[in-house]
């Protein structure tokens, strides 16, 4: 493990200082939810505000068509009202409110929709996050109130799970960029036997910069 890891951050490095690859950091707010659904049928969801920062990379494949993966982290969560009944998260909960502190991991290819310094582009691809932490708060059909860390495991949430992510965006000739993305979960983050099932929808804005834009 110590040496495929080793291995993974020499051949980042390698990347980064090579002339042709770009290294960039970019970070902004976003607005996440869920689908949240309950023996197929959808409950009600609501939004909760969050944000994203981390690193990615950009590699010429051809003249307009880069692979541009990224690593970072992404602060989700979603509030839900419950109209049908579930053992998960609990028998007797009326909602929930989550937040999750999550690291993704995405493979992206971008398009530049032009040669000049100065472009649009767009970027898509797959992406797993891990969700490394969380917290929920729920009432209950007894009138009280549960407030707790998220359980992660082989029968609560899930430690990971995989999405799909677009990205449309404008970069200077000076290397900065804007960008909106939209994240469409397709791996339910939960694990529970006959539990609900829970996609990650996220919207943001963010800003960032390649920190060796090429000349």
């Amino acid at each position: 493990m110590k040496k495929t890891f080793l291995t993974a951050v020499m051949a980042v490095a390698i990347l980064v200082c090579s002339a042709q690859v770009q290294f960039g950091l970019f970070g902004g707010p976003q607005v996440t939810s869920c689908k949240y659904t309950i023996d197929e049928k959808k409950q009600p969801t609501s939004s909760k505000y969050g944000f994203q920062f981390g690193g990615s990379l950009k590699v010429p494949f051809d003249t307009k068509l880069y692979f541009s993966p990224a690593a970072f982290y992404s602060l989700k969560g979603y509030k839900v009202k419950f109209n049908q009944h579930s053992c998960f998260p609990d028998s007797l909960a009326i909602d929930n409110n989550t937040t999750i502190h999550t690291f993704e991991l995405a493979a992206l290819l971008q398009y530049d929709f032009s040669t000049c310094p100065a472009h649009f582009f767009v970027k898509f691809g797959p992406s797993i996050d891990f969700q490394l932490s969380g917290k929920e708060t729920f009432n209950r059909s007894d009138r009280t109130t549960v407030d707790r860390n998220m359980g992660f495991g082989f029968t609560q949430y899930g430690h990971y799970a995989a999405n799909l992510i677009t990205q449309f965006g404008y970069e200077t000739k000076d290397g900065f960029m804007l960008f909106a993305q939209y994240t469409h979960g397709i791996g339910s983050m939960n694990n529970a036997d006959a539990g609900p099932g829970i996609w990650h929808r996220v919207i943001g804005i963010s800003i960032g910069k390649y920190l060796n834009k090429k000349k």
